[in-house]
């Protein structure tokens, strides 16, 4: 049974095919495969090369060598916890804009201050090398060391390193909470 809407008016023998159409062949629907695959390949290389580019993976500068150095780091952690330091660290603001200066106060097991060192303190972003912020801490008497620094609030570590005639003798990592 035919109904009217199944065939053109001028098709009288009921053929619904359309003069001028282009057939779908085998080789289009291999250039169609070829051209979307090159597509997703395209999108994910664009998206790796920004998310490297952005970000590297690595935490700390030259991660291989400090593995090689492993034993060594053992040996001084050894040797720094044989000493007893006491350290306190404070967040003041500072004399100038939006910088704060950190307030390194060091003392031996006995209580006495701990002078003579190069204090540099390294504030640590967050899984961020590039935003990371190295101050040197001059020393203030009693063993009160002080340096200013312009960051934004916010959690970061600050690690300190203590250096003796270009000699380490101390190293910490301490959280920060910037406000």
């Amino acid at each position: 049974m035919s109904n009217a809407f199944d065939r053109r008016p001028d098709d009288a023998a009921g053929s619904e095919y359309v003069a001028g159409g282009r057939p779908l062949n085998g080789w289009m629907v291999l250039a169609i495969f070829v051209g979307l695959f090159f597509i997703v390949l395209g999108a994910n290389g664009a998206m790796t090369y920004f998310a490297v580019k952005t970000f590297s993976g690595e935490v700390i500068a030259h991660p291989y060598e400090r593995g090689l150095a492993y034993n060594r780091e053992i040996a001084a952690a050894r040797a720094q916890e044989s000493r007893d330091w006491k350290v306190d660290i404070r967040l003041a603001p500072a004399a100038t804009g939006d910088a704060r200066q950190i307030v390194v106060t060091l003392r031996d097991a006995a209580g006495a201050a701990i002078t003579g060192l190069d204090l540099e303190a390294l504030l640590v972003a967050p899984a961020n090398l590039k935003q990371d912020i190295r101050v040197r801490l001059e020393e203030k008497g009693d063993g009160r060391y002080a340096g200013d620094a312009a960051f934004v609030a916010g959690r970061r570590d600050l690690v300190l390193s203590a250096k003796r005639a270009g000699q380490e003798v101390f190293r910490s990592q301490n959280r920060l909470d910037a406000r």
